[in-house]
């Protein structure tokens, strides 16, 4: 590994920030630091850059302890999201500052300039004064300034944020590409699992667990589709957006491939195959129902087929191509599903009827 961040722990007084947050990166890897506000993630940014110490744990780059090594020295660049550029100065002479100060001649300062404004689409920007640009030309000029040093460690904290949703789409598929393009490592934070998924080789999600005393620690890392997939946890599938999780019971274990679970659920057992991680019977578990495991069926078989569930639809809403439903069945229990718009069963609002939810589209969880 390129950069390892072992066993990082940060409080101030009366509030942890970080518990035993652990990770590393390789060279030339993009890795996103994703959670929601409060669990760490830009103080151990300011950690790994040395702007904050920790009060334990270690920082290592390319095998080098970083604790006592300045941060002018670290080589390390950092771009905010209110992007911190300079208003009095022209685009070329914001990109040119951390060459300047790195005693660059004026020749390499211009070619390195025009360099890195064709990477990020900005060629002709040079003489414009930053106050002139639009957000998303301001978060360019930025990452250019950012790259021109050629930092051993690029760190991008909230870098769309302050864009609104339209612009910060079309940047995000941009950002990846020019990151790639250079081989920086990377350490991006988000709260946003869209941005995250769309830039990211690898997302580590933090959770912090304030009502025990403990700050912000990784709770799943991964390739972002085997995040998205298989999320760990109940708390990581509800920070991704997942909606439909029960609590339940294991009642059943059977090997095999794929392997398979029954659990007992507020609406009837289930048979589970998406399964990951070691589970025992009995145990106290969650399930997350994805909104695609939703076959509408007729209301009078639920009695003779495995994981259908009787119920009475709430509210409909076509979204070409599908239809959102949401329905209300034993228990209170609701459940959004996306039913397909082949489908021509779905009864009128307020109506009984019955769901089939494939075993496939269900994941067992830690609680």
């Amino acid at each position: 590994m390129l950069l390892e961040v072992s066993h990082i722990a940060k409080s101030y007084p009366d509030l942890p920030v970080l518990y035993d947050a652990t990770f590393g990166v390789d060279t030339g890897e993009i890795v996103c630091l994703l959670g929601p506000s409060g669990c760490g993630k830009s103080t151990l940014l300011r950690i790994i850059a040395g702007l904050e110490a920790p009060d334990s744990g270690t920082i290592v780059f390319d095998g080098q302890d970083q604790a006592n090594v300045p941060v002018h020295l670290r080589n390390f660049g950092l771009m905010f999201q209110d992007y911190a550029l300079f208003p009095h100065l022209t685009v070329a002479e914001n990109v040119a500052f951390g060459l300047r100060m790195r005693n660059w001649s004026a020749a390499e300062m211009e070619r390195r300039v025009r360099e890195m404004l064709a990477l990020v689409g900005l060629s002709g920007y040079e003489n414009r004064r930053v106050t002139e640009l639009s957000g998303g030309e301001q978060q360019r000029v930025a990452l250019a300034r950012s790259l021109a040093p050629d930092p051993r460690l690029l760190m991008l904290d909230e870098p769309l944020g302050a864009l609104d949703r339209a612009l910060r789409e079309q940047l995000m598929n941009d950002l990846r590409t020019i990151l790639k393009r250079v081989g920086v490592t990377t350490i991006y934070v988000t709260h946003d699992q869209e941005e995250a998924f769309a830039i990211a080789d690898r997302v580590m999600i933090m959770q912090a667990r304030l009502d025990i005393g403990e700050g912000g620690r990784i709770v799943q890392s991964g390739p972002p589709e085997d995040v998205y997939r298989h999320p760990a946890t109940a708390y990581v599938a509800r920070f991704l957006g997942f909606r439909n999780l029960l609590a339940a019971t294991v009642l059943e274990l059977q090997a095999g491939e794929p392997p398979r679970c029954v659990v007992e659920t507020a609406v009837g057992p289930l048979d589970v195959e998406d399964i990951s991680g070691e589970y025992a019977v009995g145990q106290a578990v969650a399930v997350l129902v994805r909104p695609e495991a939703a076959d509408v069926m007729p209301a009078e078989r639920t009695g003779s087929v495995r994981n259908a569930i009787a119920g009475r639809l709430v509210n409909r809403s076509f979204r070409g191509s599908h239809t959102l439903a949401r329905t209300v069945h034993a228990g209170d229990v609701e459940l959004i599903c996306e039913v397909p718009v082949t489908d021509a069963d779905l009864p009128a609002v307020g109506k009984p009827l019955a769901l089939h939810l494939n075993p496939r589209a269900i994941t067992l969880l830690q609680p």
